[in-house]
């Protein structure tokens, strides 16, 4: 158990928010302590998956997210819809898909029991940030998630696009910023790197 918790945010555009969140996890784990993370807005897709919820009993993994990806409309281009063909949905800014928006609000419910209960001493919410900046998740949800934390409990909340308000309220922010990805040269996303 920790003797005092804080507030982490990894955010920015650049890669390695969730890779960072998951090598914390990994650290804490190593050191005895008790692990949630929970992430929004994914599938059970990537390589991690594979490995990490069978690495300690002391980790509990859950995901919150549906087999295709949401976009506001406008976001992507044309060429882009074409290549995600039916992987993407589309919405209207502030009419997320209400199937969405439901997997979503269980996972708040899940995380304001996971930083008052006592059970986890890490809680990682893998992109809920993203979820904010989405629309299914309100700042009014983040706030009561923070106000419930118990000072012992290390939060870490990850994903591009974090509210200033959530900048202002966090112990640290860690800003991740492409300078260069091979991505734009087009390469695809690799298994066991990118996912």
């Amino acid at each position: 158990m920790l003797r005092k918790g804080y507030i982490q945010v990894y955010t920015g555009a650049g890669k390695g928010k969730t890779t960072a969140a998951i090598g914390l996890a990994i650290r804490a784990l190593g050191a005895g302590l008790r692990v949630l993370l929970l992430q929004f807005m994914k599938s059970k897709v990537y390589s991690e998956h594979n490995l990490l919820p069978h690495i300690s009993p002391n980790l509990t993994w859950e995901t919150l997210g549906k087999p295709f990806f949401i976009a506001h409309e406008g976001a992507m281009t044309a060429e882009e819809l074409a290549k995600w063909g039916d992987d993407v949905v589309v919405f209207p800014p502030g009419k997320p898909p209400r199937e969405y928006l439901a997997v979503v609000q269980s996972g708040i419910e899940r995380a304001k029991t996971a930083v008052s209960g006592g059970q986890y001493d890490l809680v990682i919410l893998d992109e809920i940030n993203v979820a904010m900046l989405f629309e299914l998740v309100t700042w009014q949800q983040m706030q009561e998630i923070l106000t419930l934390r118990r000072p012992e409990v290390e939060l870490v909340l990850t994903g591009r696009g974090a509210p200033q308000e959530l900048i202002d309220q966090a112990d640290l922010v860690t800003e991740m910023k492409e300078i260069k990805h091979y991505y734009q040269q087009g390469v695809e996303a690799r298994t066991g790197i990118e996912n």
